[in-house]
């Protein structure tokens, strides 16, 4: 017996639960690519996307997701034997390292730890050891999904500007940008990359890239470049090359109405509503943890996303039949432990297109699911969500 009805939840950290209009705004005729109405679409959405990611320097869109947007970071700015250094804090700023070496790159992890932030310090202190400046580039991601870390970009910025190193500074904004903030300029950042599935809230398929002018000066020497992933080649005069070809219409349509509703909200009250949710996720986690076996992986709370909660689950209990269990009775889809994690912790996610109504639906069914499988846990993890947001959100 379930008590599901109607299309699962999706409360994993992408591809997330899209809104209804920005699905409807597909539903419609493709444009002819070589049309004015095609070329006013590009050009509001690029301009948007240096918005969204606070700077004044140049959007590209591709085709891909952010697996691909990571290559189109690296392929612009890099040329072979160039030394990467990679920040860890969880897996994916070890996959990026990872393709920058598949492409040719040296690359040299700055070792981390899945259950913490990463150190400026230690940053600051690599950096000055390197005297003869052979480090070309920094990679870090502002949120990783898999650990559910939150890197303190601005004062890692800082850091690298204090060392006086002139490596560029590579932040990888796909769990966080739309929602939290992010400021590229203002944060010394050189190269951004996102993509089109979690806080903008549209279909995978479109990754993002934002440069600045040093990243863009560095670009001109580059030898790893290649034809489709190429900036130059997509600032080209026909607009066809900024897509390296067909434009992907409907993917365009949805982004359109995705950033639309997102400045209509207004970016300050979505920061707001992630905080406050990721507020009530972590209340009704930290209840439960009294039973003594779910936990935070990420110990201290200031470096806890606010997009994404990781939950560890030991004692020999076992994250995937909660997981199982929530699906196939319930219909609400949580993130299962990757990489290190895989086997011991479940995912919560909470960007995007979330509201209260989805959150507490997702809490209450995560307690179901304790409770039936009789995994020990505080309880009145929900209350305590509900009990929070009560206090948080004024009248």
């Amino acid at each position: 017996m379930t008590v599901r009805a109607g299309r699962e939840f999706l409360a994993i950290p992408g591809p997330t639960t899209m809104p209804d209009e920005v699905l409807q705004a597909m539903h419609r005729p493709a444009l002819d690519i070589y049309s004015d109405q095609m070329v006013n679409l590009t050009d509001s959405l690029m301009a948007d996307l240096s918005r969204l990611f606070a700077t004044k320097g140049q959007s590209y869109i591709y085709i891909s997701n952010g697996h691909g947007a990571w290559e189109a970071a690296l392929s612009n700015v890099l040329s072979r034997g160039d030394k990467v250094l990679v920040l860890e804090s969880g897996r994916f700023a070890i996959g990026w390292g990872n393709a920058a070496a598949a492409m040719g790159a040296e690359v040299e992890v700055l070792k981390g730890d899945w259950r913490r932030a990463i150190r400026p310090d230690e940053v600051e202190a690599r950096l000055r050891a390197d005297t003869r400046h052979s480090i070309k580039a920094i990679l870090a991601v502002q949120v990783d999904t898999a650990s559910g870390a939150y890197n303190d970009i601005e004062a890692i910025g800082k850091a690298i500007k204090a060392s006086g190193h002139p490596a560029l500074f590579m932040v990888d904004a796909v769990a966080s940008l739309a929602c939290m903030p992010f400021e590229m300029d203002r944060w010394g950042i050189d190269v951004a990359m996102s993509g089109s599935q979690k806080g903008l809230m549209t279909p995978p398929g479109l990754g993002f890239v934002a440069a600045n002018d040093r990243a863009r000066q560095v670009h001109k020497k580059a030898d790893l470049r290649t034809p489709y992933w190429d900036w130059t080649e997509r600032e080209g005069s026909e607009h066809y090359r900024k897509y390296a070809g067909t434009a992907p219409v409907h993917l365009l349509f949805a982004l359109r109405q995705a950033v639309d509703m997102i400045f209509a909200e207004g970016l300050e009250n979505v920061f707001r509503r992630h905080r406050l949710l990721a507020g009530a996720v972590r209340r009704a986690v930290a209840v439960w943890a009294e039973g003594q076996v779910l936990g935070f992986n990420i110990a201290e709370p200031s470096e806890r996303s606010d997009t994404v909660t990781t939950v560890t689950m030991g004692n020999g209990y076992d994250p995937v039949a909660l997981h199982r269990y929530c699906k196939e009775k319930c219909g609400v889809v949580l993130g299962v432990g990757i990489g290190e994690l895989q086997g011991q912790a479940f995912r919560i996610a909470h960007m995007g297109h979330v509201n209260a109504p989805m959150m507490l639906g997702t809490l209450g069914v995560i307690e179901v699911g304790l409770n039936a499988l009789n995994i020990p846990h505080g309880k009145g993890g929900t209350e305590a969500a509900i009990e929070w947001l009560g206090e948080s959100v004024s009248p």
